[in-house]
């Protein structure tokens, strides 16, 4: 059997995965990054830090009932496939993806977190045949808010053109600030559900568009006006999900609109939220990562090793 390790240390998560290529199968291990309570995010030389702590850790976990052999090795080594896309605390699992390709003699391959994602949501949605064919993605998290053009490659599996894109937050930082703002844990995303599955209110929620792009800072002012005007936690945060459930939309149907109907792919944390996902899919048909393969994870990584070394 051929087992495909993937590492990625993103700037909230540190994460390793191993895909088993005979059972197409995905184990993982991962850990958030602690964030101090009522912060809204790391520094990244604490990031840095904290992913240097972590990674032998997770990496001991993962492979501490494992007995077979590693045939490759992939790593997230930068945000997203675009000249200049940099962030230091890639830099932790690179290196050590490095040191394992050498000390094991396989071969390294060097992916971008965003492609992860991507690669992620096709597999956990048993969507693999995208690989082959053209498909609009969305990437939705606290570090990107972005929609890009997915076409096949023989050289990267797939190269992605950016569509799309916030003007000024991105959709998790909204959900987080709105989060804290409301005294949650960051990151805030699952509380903040679960107080927005508690709301009846009728929410009207309209999207700010400048093209195919979007601005995402006027929610967090609403939302803040709104909660210091006495508007409950459980309908501040229905409201704050229906203006990025809305703004998405808005997003996706001017793409298509602009470049043909082609399938929609939604990746990153934000679109594990059910009530964004429930909407997305009633109006796209869309395919989304399950939540276990939303938030940052190595998965993606790993299963685009294996389509790599095997290409």
């Amino acid at each position: 059997m051929s087992y495909y390790l993937g590492i990625d240390t993103s700037n909230y998560t540190t994460s390793a995965a191993l895909y088993d290529s005979e059972r197409m199968s995905v184990v993982q291990q991962k850990k958030l990054l602690p964030v101090r309570q009522g912060e809204c995010g790391l520094r990244q030389s604490d990031a840095v830090f904290h992913h240097v702590q972590q990674l032998p850790q997770i990496i001991e976990q993962l492979l501490n009932s494992f007995d077979g052999e590693i045939t490759a090795i992939g790593v997230s080594s930068k945000p997203r496939d675009a000249e200049g896309s940099y962030m230091p605390c890639f830099t932790v699992g690179h290196g050590t993806a490095r040191a394992l390709s050498s000390a094991l003699q396989v071969p390294l391959y060097t992916f971008s977190h965003q492609n992860g994602h991507i690669a992620a949501a096709l597999y956990s949605s048993k969507h693999t045949e995208l690989v082959k064919e053209p498909f609009l993605a969305f990437h939705v998290s606290g570090g990107t808010t972005e929609a890009v053009l997915v076409q096949p490659d023989t050289e990267t599996i797939f190269k992605v053109e950016l569509v799309g894109k916030t003007l000024d937050l991105n959709a998790g930082q909204l959900i987080d600030r709105v989060g804290v703002m409301l005294g949650l844990g960051f990151p805030c995303g699952r509380e903040l559900e679960q107080l927005a599955m508690r709301s009846t209110a009728a929410i009207k929620a309209k999207a700010t568009l400048k093209e195919t792009d979007c601005c995402l800072s006027g929610i967090e002012n609403i939302c803040r006006k709104a909660y210091a005007e006495g508007m409950s936690k459980e309908d501040v945060s229905l409201m704050c999900l229906r203006y990025v459930e809305k703004t998405v939309a808005g997003m996706c149907e001017r793409i298509l609109a602009e470049y043909g109907k082609v399938p929609v792919v939604f990746a990153g944390g934000v679109m594990s939220d059910k009530i964004i996902k429930d909407s997305l899919s009633e109006k796209f048909g869309a395919y989304f990562a399950e939540p276990v393969f939303s938030a940052d994870n190595a998965a993606g990584t790993a299963f685009l090793c294996y389509l790599k070394h095997t290409v």
